[in-house]
């Protein structure tokens, strides 16, 4: 008998189930499926970013036993990082924007991270996160992880997320659909589909106050037309994770709708889940409005809401924000 091998988390990110949304799909008359990325060990799609870009540091001589990590982050890959980079032997430090929710900050430092929350700004300002990381870095001999513009994260879905789509759905997927925070998630996932079927359709989720719709729709990121309070996503620039990619779709979906499905969901099905999930959950109900029955249409359900309690799952946050949350589905999505 060949002896048994085990491993730490860091060996257990990805190959994520795939979850039938059961009133859209019915809805639809498509199959929309979710890939359940708060089962990863830090809680959420960033897991996959982590473990490439660590991995790939590795190889490249970049982390060696003892040094620092520092990232800046709206805290999901900060978490994957920590969790990730304790497993592996290496300290981590966050910069996060302080407008992000308490229970991410909270959960960093419980975790063993040192976290600096920064006023936020736009990435044209020097005193923005990534910046600030970024600088943190050279004064000190740090590695920065550099999520945005570091390719490893591109590269880490086209060799996992990709493959793992293609083979649940046994080659029947009609649509992938993510929204963009780096980028690494819809480009990477797929250019890997999109290899082995060319009609498999990119599609963009944006939120509004992003400017990817209006990168992908028009070709500039001019784009002044309200916000959004869903975290990790809604970029403003072409990153080097986006660079190059182009997709068949690209859709605006509002917090409401995305509150009424993350609601629906709750309470239907089982589900706990986060505003950028309904964002992209938002994006396949497009999708499939447009393409018509048939399709099977899959999202990244991207964390879970333990995070955002303090806003989310808040009554009186949602009612001073004007959104509510017993708004119905049907016309949510109608």
């Amino acid at each position: 008998m060949s002896p048994k091998t085990y491993h730490g988390i860091d060996h257990h990110v990805g190959n994520t189930p795939l979850i039938r949304l059961n009133r859209l799909s019915e809805i639809t008359g498509c199959e929309i499926l979710g890939k359940a990325e708060f089962m990863n060990p830090g809680g959420s799609v960033k897991d996959r970013a982590a473990y490439g870009i660590i991995t790939q540091a590795e190889k490249q001589g970049l982390l060696k036993p003892g040094t620092t990590i520092i990232e800046g982050t709206a805290g999901n890959t900060g978490i994957g990082l920590t969790v990730i980079g304790a497993a592996r032997g290496y300290k981590t430090v966050i910069i996060i924007p302080e407008t992000q929710a308490p229970e991410k900050i909270t959960l960093l430092r419980t975790l063993g991270a040192e976290v600096y929350p920064v006023p936020a700004k736009p990435y044209s300002d020097p005193g923005n996160y990534n910046h600030v990381a970024r600088r943190l870095a050279e004064e000190n001999g740090w590695f920065w992880a550099n999520q945005f513009d570091n390719t490893a994260n591109r590269d880490a879905h086209y060799h996992n997320t990709g493959p793992e789509i293609w083979r649940q759905t046994k080659g029947e997927v009609t649509a992938f659909v993510a929204s963009i925070g780096t980028g690494g998630t819809l480009a990477g996932t797929s250019q890997y589909l999109k290899e082995q079927n060319a009609k498999v359709a990119a599609v963009c989720a944006d939120p509004y106050g992003a400017a990817m719709w209006s990168w992908f729709t028009n070709g500039n990121t001019d784009i002044d037309d309200g916000d959004s309070f869903a975290e990790g996503i809604g970029q403003m620039r072409v990153t080097k994770n986006v660079e190059g990619l182009s997709v068949d779709k690209a859709y605006r979906i509002d917090d409401q709708t995305a509150l009424s499905i993350v609601y629906q969901l709750l309470h239907e099905e089982g589900l706990f889940l986060g505003l950028s999930s309904g964002i992209n959950i938002g994006g396949a109900v497009r999708f499939a409005q447009e393409h018509g029955p048939g399709a099977t249409i899959v999202t990244i359900l991207c964390d879970s809401g333990h995070k955002y309690q303090s806003k989310l799952f808040n009554k009186v946050w949602l009612k001073a924000n004007d959104l509510d949350p017993d708004f119905p589905i049907d016309k949510a999505v109608g």
